[in-house]
């Protein structure tokens, strides 16, 4: 019998045993048939994480949180990747995909250009400034201490209640169809052996594992694509009966409700009355792309643990072609679960939802967990349940990583400024856990807010927060004029508009074409991504607004901190804030001497060659 080994939790009536840090369960259901996992991929999985354990130093804050800046390009476009789809894209793109079709692809296509811009445009002066987080890259810019803690409690607000409880939701929703499990029981098991791994192998067993992780996850869609494919009839087949597939059971909704949009198989719709409208999609989703993508933690910190720039360069471009295979092996499926169990992924009726997914607002989120169990054979449904653990762990461990990163230099350092490297990375660790405690109190809440469409609840989440973050960043960067004062306001009040939108569409709830909402349209009438456009701009006004209004910040504190300053070899000053010193001495100056300096293999200076920063040597 082969053994499914990866992060498998023990169930009563199951044979289970812990071997060297990985749960072995042989699975009997459906009348001693059993599940099969590829005993190759776990043993990957285990020699990867035994691999990277070994070869980095997780006794320092380098080799923890930045895995000893000895990545090279394959691991971080595969981190990158894994890092990103998460159990949600299975869930949610499929589940938007079975909904109202192709035009959630573009979420994942307009990536493709971002991360470019991540690699060729931000991490550059990223690596210039020296910096471990991205809070401290604002810390620097701008000196002062309110932006930085500023940013750094709202990040970690944002991984609480959007992707750590996104992923516990989706992840869910994938193990209560596909095996019936009890949905606390197995959130819970997989969070806390995630947790164990993360705490004990730092960011470079993360990466490693991410390597073998994304060949599970791309071959296990790939696997169930095809079985896919082939039940609808192909391609061609797909899109003639997508188009009629409607559930039996309408009751009081409408057929005009119960069908697929018109414009289903439009990537671009009406700039009016689409629900993904061309526009929007195009220069809103940019907005909150470039948060997600160039100054967001738990992806910044993949590329700043690259060995030199070109292999930054060339892990993005690695990422940038692996986003092209979401609509494929996500978006299209979702579509066929549509077309071959419309009763149930298409229903409209609430008693029939409650009964087929317990959410009377529709059911379109277990389209790809239907798919598995229905197409897949008994041998292989083990695979893709491999596929959707993998894609939970990785998520969820990246997050784990990154908020301990920001919490540990951000927000412990400032309360403890003389605090030791060895008290560093156990306050790192012992977060970690903390946030497993949260993330399991908010559990009853993300199941009791299933209804509705998934993704578009990521998507609009970030749509109200994300572009002052956006804002801010892309013109700290790209504009000198900019100083502490405007960033601090734009911010702030950004945050304040963005939550006068938020709230009341949470409060009122979004409606669907069969249960229309009641906020009034003068507040959610605009689309989301409309509103991300709209909140960019007013952040990115009271930035300029501010900035030009009081005194500007001298050249000489922003040497390598800006994009047009990041050949400049002159010693930078140090922005207006006299308490860095003290916060960076026994640890950041002695400990930690210089961002390059955290390998142990290069220069230590406060000021390092540029030749070697640019340069891309190994």
């Amino acid at each position: 019998m082969l053994q499914l080994g990866l992060l498998v939790p023990c169930q009563l009536g199951y044979h289970c045993k812990l071997l060297k840090g990985v749960v072995v369960v042989d699975l009997k259901i459906d009348n001693n048939h059993v599940i099969v996992c590829d005993s190759v991929t776990v043993s990957l999985s285990l020699l990867s994480l035994v691999q990277s354990m070994r070869r980095a130093n997780r006794g320092t804050i380098g080799g923890y949180f930045l895995a000893g800046r000895s990545m090279t390009w394959g691991p971080v476009g595969a981190s990158l990747f894994a890092s990103n789809i998460g159990s949600g894209h299975f869930v949610g793109l499929a589940g938007t995909g079975a909904a109202s079709g192709l035009a959630v692809a573009g979420f994942e296509w307009n990536a493709l250009f971002v991360v470019l811009l991540l690699g060729w445009l931000f991490v550059p002066v990223y690596l210039t400034a020296e910096v471990v987080t991205m809070p401290e890259y604002l810390k620097k810019r701008f000196g002062g201490q309110r932006i930085q803690l500023y940013l750094s409690l709202l990040s970690l607000a944002m991984y609480i209640f959007t992707k750590i409880s996104v992923d516990m939701f989706s992840g869910a929703v994938f193990i209560q169809v596909a095996l019936g499990w009890n949905i606390y029981v197995s959130v819970i098991a997989l969070l806390v052996i995630t947790t164990i791994y993360t705490v004990t192998g730092g960011l470079a067993a993360l990466m490693y594992t991410d390597t073998v992780q994304t060949f599970v996850i791309i071959g296990g869609a790939c696997v169930l694509a095809g079985y896919a494919f082939q039940a609808v009839g192909g391609y061609d087949a797909l899109m003639v009966r997508y188009m009629s597939a409607v559930p039996s059971v309408l009751g009081n909704v409408s057929l005009e409700c119960a069908s697929p949009r018109p414009d289903a198989l439009h990537l671009l719709r009406d700039a009016g009355t689409g629900d993904l409208p061309w526009p929007a999609l195009i220069l809103g989703l940019t907005i909150v792309s470039t948060w997600y993508w160039c100054s967001d933690q738990v992806i910044v910190q993949r590329c700043l643990a690259a060995r030199s720039l070109t292999h930054v360069k060339l892990g993005c471009v690695l990422c940038g072609y692996l986003k092209i295979l979401p609509m494929f092996l996500m978006v299209m499926p979702g579509m066929i679960s549509r077309v071959l169990y419309a009763d149930e992924v298409a229903c409209v009726e609430p008693s029939v939802c409650q009964a087929a997914c317990g959410a009377a607002l529709g059911c379109s989120n277990i389209a790809y967990p239907k798919l598995v169990v229905e197409l897949m054979p008994r041998g292989l449904r083990g695979l893709m349940l491999a596929v959707m653990l993998a894609a939970l762990m990785s998520s969820l461990a990246s997050i784990f990583n990154s908020s301990s990163t920001l919490f540990t230099m951000d927000v412990w350092r400032r309360l403890r400024p003389q605090a030791a490297e060895k008290e560093l990375l156990l306050v790192g660790r012992v977060w970690t856990v903390c946030l497993v405690a949260f993330s399991i109190a908010w559990i009853p809440v993300v199941q009791a807010a299933q209804g509705g469409q998934l993704f578009d609840y990521i998507q609009s989440v970030a749509s109200f927060l994300a572009p002052p973050i956006a804002a801010v960043f892309f013109l700290a960067l790209f504009v000198k004029r900019v100083n502490e004062p405007g960033a601090f306001w734009g911010l702030l009040g950004g945050l304040l508009l963005g939550l006068c939108r938020m709230i009341p569409e949470f409060a009122f709830g979004s409606g669907s074409c069969s249960f229309p909402s009641s906020c009034p349209s003068i507040i959610c009438g605009v689309h989301y991504l409309y509103f991300a456009i709209i909140l960019f701009l007013c952040s990115g006004s009271i930035i300029l607004g501010v900035s030009y209004c009081t005194p500007p910040i001298p050249d000489t504190q922003l040497y390598r901190l800006v994009f047009s300053l990041r050949h400049s070899q002159e010693t930078r000053e140090e922005a207006g804030d006299t308490a860095r010193a003290g916060m960076m001495g026994s640890v950041g100056a002695q400990r930690v001497p210089g961002w390059w300096g955290l390998s142990h293999s290069k220069p230590s200076v406060t000021n390092p060659p540029l030749t070697y920063l640019l340069a891309g040597s190994d």
